[in-house]
């Protein structure tokens, strides 16, 4: 038997993740680079999309702050190619998790968002094992060792934050699955 899909009928199953900061400048590029890298170590039965956002809009366009790109290439983290943009309204759609870095980040997302996206954001730090930390600081107005403590935050988060979006991409590997079972064209 052969399965086909229509383009555009069928979507293929994936996982989209967004982390948020405020200027998206420091602390969710830094995050973003190193999600990226872990994704990339581990074998997911769907897609990964990841990407960053800042509840404001005060860096537009604008490449990370030369101290997070500092921090994290000597993690071995490039993240020079990436943009500021603004959380936009689509986003809550598009994304499966919105990733908040702190609480206050978390409450502009819960504003924007309508009460059937509520249930997608999270801070990032629910993912780390010290249940005693919420917030991950901002270090745009110190020096770089509060950017080199972002990342040690961040990494703390990863391994939660990966187990989560496996336990997602499982159940869309199932569902999609299921979706393509149902597209098959049964005289095939």
């Amino acid at each position: 038997m052969r399965l086909f899909r229509r383009k555009g009928l069928i979507k293929e199953p994936k996982v989209s993740i967004l982390l948020v900061c405020m200027g998206n400048i420091c602390r969710s590029p830094m995050a973003e680079g190193m999600f990226r890298q872990r994704v990339a170590g581990r074998s997911f039965p769907v897609l990964i999309e990841i990407d960053s956002a800042g509840t404001h809009g005060y860096h537009d366009g604008a490449r990370p702050d030369p101290r997070a790109q500092t921090a994290a290439k000597r993690r071995g983290l490039d993240i020079s190619t990436l943009r500021a943009r603004p959380v936009i309204a689509a986003d809550f759609e598009r994304f499966d998790l919105l990733i908040a870095m702190d609480d206050d980040n978390a409450s502009a997302l819960l504003e924007q968002a309508g009460e059937e996206h509520r249930h997608k954001i999270r801070l990032l730090l629910e993912f780390a094992a010290d249940e005693g930390r919420r917030n991950v600081p901002d270090p745009y107005y110190g020096g770089m060792l509060g950017f080199e403590r972002v990342l040690d935050f961040v990494e703390e988060a990863m391994e939660g934050l990966l187990d989560e979006v496996a336990r997602i991409a499982a159940l869309r590997a199932t569902e999609g699955a299921s979706t393509a079972d149902a597209g098959a064209d049964p005289a095939a």
